[in-house]
C-alpha cells in the first residue's frame, strides 16, 4: 500500500507549464506533481472523461477508442474518479500508453482510496499525478469541478466524453473546453440510457461533435454527403468486394484485420483492395480502409 510515496512531490510553476495550459482562464500559479515532468508527455493529449457510474457501453467505447489513441502515441489525460475514469487510465496502462491524473485533491489526499494501486502503476510507467492544491488538502465538492479546467487545458487533441448524464460533472468539463477552443467530442448513445443524456444532448445543441469511430479524435472526417457517395452503385462488386464493403461501411480496418475476418490469404485481400482503391470505392489512411 502507498507504494506511490516513493516518488517525491515536486513543484513546477506557470512560465514552465505547457503553453496550452499558460492560455487558459484562471490557469493555476503552479502545480504539484508526482513523477517525471516531460515535455514529450505533452506533445500529444487527449482527454477522456464521463460518467461515474460506467455501463458496458461506456467500457466497450473505452476498449474501441484507446488503442488508436495509444498507437498514435497521444497521453490520455483524466480525473481519476470512478468509472470512465479510471477505465480511461488502466486501460491505457495496459496497451503501454502514458497517463496523467488530475487530482481533485492535494497528492496525497487522493480520492477515491482504492485507486492506491492505478497511482503507482501511473508513477511506474512515466506517468504524471498532478494537482493544483496543497499536498493534505482533502476532496471537496468544489475541488472536483476546478480541476477540470486542467484536464481540457492541457489538451491538445479533443476532448473525449464518453458518458454523461444531463447533470454531469463531464458536462462542466465540456463547458471549460468551449471556452478554451478545444475540439469537444461526445460519444453518442440510446436514447433510453440515462447515462447518455448529456452526450446525446451536446452533440443535438452542437456543444459537440459525434464521435463514431477513434479516428475522429484525431482528424476532422465529418462532411455532407453528395448524391454521388450516398447512392454509388455496388451491384457490379464481385463476392469479396461486397464482403469488405460490409466489413469496413461501421469500421476503418486494415487488410490484416480484414483477413483474419474473410479468412482470405493476405494476396488476394491486398489485390481487392488495390482494385478498390483504383475505383475509388475506398480511400486508405494510416494502414486502415475506409469507404469513400
Amino acid at each position: 500500500m502507498n507504494e506511490w510515496k516513493k516518488w517525491p512531490i515536486r513543484e513546477i510553476f506557470k512560465k514552465n507549464f505547457p503553453k496550452c495550459l499558460q492560455e487558459i482562464r484562471n490557469c493555476p500559479e503552479k502545480i504539484y506533481y508526482r513523477g517525471e515532468w516531460k515535455d514529450e508527455l505533452f506533445k500529444k493529449v487527449t482527454a477522456i472523461v464521463g460518467s461515474r457510474q460506467i455501463t458496458k457501453y461506456g467500457r466497450s467505447v473505452v476498449e474501441k477508442i484507446m488503442p488508436e489513441i495509444v498507437f498514435r502515441k497521444s497521453t490520455v489525460i483524466s480525473g481519476f474518479m470512478y468509472g470512465v475514469d479510471v477505465q480511461a487510465h488502466q486501460k491505457c496502462l495496459e496497451l503501454g500508453g502514458k497517463t496523467i491524473a488530475v487530482l481533485g485533491s492535494g497528492l496525497d489526499e487522493y480520492y477515491p482510496k482504492e485507486n492506491d494501486k492505478l497511482y503507482t502503476e501511473i508513477l511506474k510507467n512515466d506517468g504524471l499525478v498532478i494537482s493544483e492544491y496543497e499536498p493534505n488538502l482533502k476532496p471537496t465538492t468544489w475541488t472536483f469541478p476546478q480541476r477540470n479546467r486542467i484536464v481540457s487545458g492541457l489538451t491538445n487533441t479533443s476532448v473525449v466524453i464518453i458518458e454523461a448524464g444531463i447533470k454531469s460533472g463531464s458536462l462542466i468539463t465540456a463547458k471549460l473546453a468551449l471556452e478554451q477552443k478545444r475540439r469537444i467530442l461526445a460519444v453518442p448513445g440510446m436514447i433510453s440510457s440515462k447515462m447518455s443524456e448529456g452526450t446525446n444532448w451536446l452533440i443535438k445543441t452542437g456543444g459537440a461533435k459525434i464521435l463514431t469511430e477513434p479516428i475522429d479524435i484525431f482528424e476532422d472526417r465529418i462532411a455532407m454527403p453528395t448524391q454521388e457517395n450516398l447512392f454509388k452503385d455496388y451491384s457490379n462488386l464481385s463476392d469479396l468486394e461486397k464482403i469488405i464493403i460490409d466489413l469496413i461501411e461501421t469500421e476503418a480496418m486494415t487488410s490484416d484485420e480484414i483477413c483474419q475476418i474473410t479468412k482470405k490469404n493476405i494476396s488476394e485481400i491486398s489485390t481487392t483492395l488495390s482494385m478498390m482503391l483504383m475505383k475509388d470505392l475506398l480511400t486508405e489512411e494510416d494502414g486502415k480502409f475506409y469507404i469513400s
